[in-house]
């Protein structure tokens, strides 16, 4: 008896051993992670908010968040964030947002003129939810470069970034450029000249040998967790028109730093975005290998009523990459409503694998 609860302690000691020294040789489809939505938004000044709560209470109670510097969410563990890129070819477009007209006496905005200078600019919505712990996207790739050097054993971090060009409904408020071809390359260029190729993970890499993107995915070609420390994995998330923009004349998404968001069956499908945890495809999606990103909640609505559901659902679905308003409780209302996995940790190995 002595001799099997020896070897059965044995085996059980190698089994822990291994899981512990062999996670870095899982493939990052095999990992679930937590992170943030509109990463960058800093809060509405009380009083435009006010004002805007006033004229729209449903729309104002949607936006009533607000997020820590990208740094310190990196610190916290945060492993994915979201970023929304209005494009600016001369500069100066968003510099003089309405709603500081709106409203007068609010707090000084762009002091340093950042939003005068061509380029990316990272806000929320145009003239009203226009504050941000990064105003234009090269500082913002700044910001996670300087975090990345000073950690680079770093698990890899997903970001999500959404091109946003759609036509305000006020037919007030400043219009956005359109994206083009020129713009896109453009986007690609400044993630290159930001972050370095070295730290970027892309589709030509997943793809390797294979003959499409989707082909690699499907026979389970994503790099490990090992050859993944210290890079960062961009995915588009676009309407359609802006997707196949993107991929036209890159098929596979040859050339290109973003996965997009296509569909299953299409030579450039790898990541997804499948804002609904609840939608039972992403099962089935993450099973056949390729990598899913959803929601814990959206427009406070769970925070307001501390629902975990979604979340919950989130988990169990197998998404890779699950994001939230609410690491931290909310300082805007009352709620004890708080993500994370167990132990406040926001990366673990996917059980659905």
């Amino acid at each position: 008896m002595k001799t099997f609860l020896g070897l059965l302690f044995i085996t059980l000691l190698a089994g822990f051993k291994l899981n512990a020294t062999d996670d870095g040789n899982i493939p990052i489809n095999r990992i679930q992670v937590i992170g943030s939505h509109n990463s960058y938004k800093m809060a509405i000044d009380p009083a435009l908010f006010a004002a805007f709560q006033k004229q729209d209470p449903e729309s104002a109670a949607k936006i009533d968040y607000e997020h820590i510097s990208l740094t310190d969410q990196l610190n916290m563990g945060l492993l994915n964030l979201e970023i929304d890129v209005y494009a600016d070819e001369k500069g100066g477009k968003y510099a003089h947002p309405k709603g500081l007209e709106w409203v007068k006496g609010q707090p000084p905005f762009d002091p340093d003129h950042e939003m005068d200078k061509p380029g990316f600019k990272v806000f929320h919505i145009i003239d009203l939810d226009f504050r941000s712990h990064c105003l234009t996207f090269k500082d913002g790739l700044r910001q996670l470069k300087t975090w990345s050097d000073a950690h680079p054993d770093h698990n890899p971090i997903f970001i999500t970034l959404e091109p946003k060009d759609e036509k305000p409904k006020d037919p007030k408020r400043i219009v956005p450029e359109k994206f083009t071809d020129k713009t896109f390359e453009e986007l690609d260029q400044d993630i290159r000249d930001g972050l370095g190729n070295a730290s970027l993970i892309t589709p030509d890499m997943v793809r390797g040998k294979y003959a499409t993107l989707e082909s690699a995915v499907l026979h389970g070609n994503w790099p490990t967790l090992k050859a993944a420390k210290g890079k960062f994995i961009f995915i588009l998330d676009n309407n359609k028109e802006n997707r196949d923009l993107y991929i036209k004349d890159h098929p596979s998404l040859k050339g290109r730093v973003l996965f997009a968001n296509a569909d299953p069956g299409t030579p450039e499908s790898a990541m997804m975005i499948r804002n609904d945890p609840k939608d039972p495809q992403i099962k089935e999606l993450v099973k056949k290998g390729y990598i899913i990103r959803t929601r814990a909640d959206s427009d406070t609505e769970q925070a307001r009523t501390n629902d975990k559901s979604n979340f919950e659902a989130a988990c169990n679905s197998g998404a890779q990459i699950i994001t939230t308003d609410y690491y931290l409780k909310s300082t805007h209302f009352k709620s004890d409503y708080v993500v994370s996995f167990e132990r406040q940790k926001y990366f673990r190995l996917n059980p659905a694998f």
